[in-house]
């Protein structure tokens, strides 16, 4: 059967590649792709369609470009492309979301709430609808320790950030849907780069501590941020995206909720030794309490000078253990598994240092 997507969140690095990706798994189904952009990035979609159309050996005329805006009802479609769309397209993938750690509150639940509010409402009427994929994320646990597994949701939590706390709003409001409509949720750990070019679109997350170690590369000695097990929940990008393309269309994804994190991580001591020695040459030694670098990180100034968000460090010390069981079994026998971390680091390397100095790559620190 014939598939057409609608997909939110273009031109971002998820959106762009994830389209990639289901033109690879899925050309002879795929039907055409409709892209919701915000009327102030349809001159950076087009470019990029032409990119996209290039490198992945398909007609222009697969794709088009629907101006709009999820924070708005009916998602600021003009009344003729809502109704063409809800009675074409059959899977409606919403990436489209504020990603930042340090995103104002305001603007976090207008994009991650609101606007999935209103892209619920807009899904329920959409009438050949075979699946409706949800880009969520881990951090919905916010600051619960222990084992968190793919089935938990509410469980009294508390947030670090406006971020977390929007998504699991979110998300709570997509789960609301799976009895009425074929729903699988998607949620990433920390994308890092693709595992073996290290291709990426912005270094935050993992490239925090890359930003830091390359202005402290003057010093004899480099610590450790604090001594504890904390694990790192870092996946390449390449691995959500293949995991995602399968799991969308599968049946066996339907009404599913998947973790998509390293199901063996490496603790944050671990990672950052990793690091330092691959990007410096040199082996930790003795330990910075991490209390003092997140008070250094509430400086202007330093946080600006090491390009590190203070929101970062908390990440340094989450006591979770995110459990992968459900998308592990139900990818067993696809070839797709998450790759060892440490072979990644390489690439990633590698692509950092070609790219450094691109203010492009460097989210701004406030």
């Amino acid at each position: 059967m014939s598939q057409t997507y609608l997909i939110t969140g273009f031109p971002g690095f998820l959106a762009r590649n994830l389209i990639k990706q289901l033109i690879h798994d899925h050309s002879n189904k795929i039907e055409h792709i409709y892209l919701l952009v915000l009327p102030t990035q349809e001159h950076q979609a087009s470019k990029e369609i032409e990119m996209l159309s290039t490198s992945a050996g398909v007609e222009i005329d697969s794709f088009t470009i629907i101006s709009g805006d999820i924070t708005l009802p009916e998602l600021e479609m003009t009344k003729e492309w809502s109704q063409k769309l809800q009675n074409t397209v059959t899977h409606v993938f919403h990436l489209a979301a504020i990603y930042d750690l340090a995103v104002p509150e305001e603007i976090a639940y207008s994009v991650n709430v609101q606007g999935t509010n209103y892209v619920n409402n807009w899904v329920k009427n959409v009438k050949n609808l075979k699946r409706y994929i949800y880009f969520s994320t881990a951090y919905v646990s916010g600051t619960r320790e222990g084992k968190i597994y793919e089935t938990d949701l509410k469980k009294r939590q508390t947030f670090r950030n406006h971020y977390e706390r929007t998504k699991y709003e979110a998300e709570i409001l997509v789960e609301a849907l799976k009895d009425d409509v074929p729903t699988t949720i998607i949620r990433p750990g920390i994308v890092k780069g693709h595992s073996k070019t290290g291709e990426t679109i912005k270094f935050d997350g993992l490239y925090f501590v890359l930003n830091m170690l390359d202005q402290l590369r003057f010093l004899p000695v480099i610590p450790y941020l604090g001594k504890n097990s904390a694990e790192g929940n870092f996946v390449p990008s390449d691995y959500v995206l293949r995991a995602t393309s399968y799991l969308a269309i599968a049946e066996i994804g339907e009404g599913k909720t998947y973790h998509l994190t390293d199901p063996n991580p490496y603790t944050m001591n671990e990672i950052y030794q990793m690091l330092t020695e691959a990007y410096l040459g040199m082996t930790p030694k003795g330990a910075l309490p991490l209390a003092l670098a997140k008070s250094a990180l509430n400086i202007g100034v330093i946080r600006k000078w090491l390009q590190v968000e203070r929101e970062a460090m908390d990440y340094f010390s989450i006591h979770s253990s995110y459990d992968a069981s459900i998308a592990v079994n139900d990818l067993a026998g696809t070839g797709i598994t998450c790759p060892d971390l440490k072979d990644t680091i390489e690439p990633m390397i590698c692509f950092y240092k070609k790219y450094k100095d691109d203010s492009n790559k460097h989210i701004q620190i406030l």
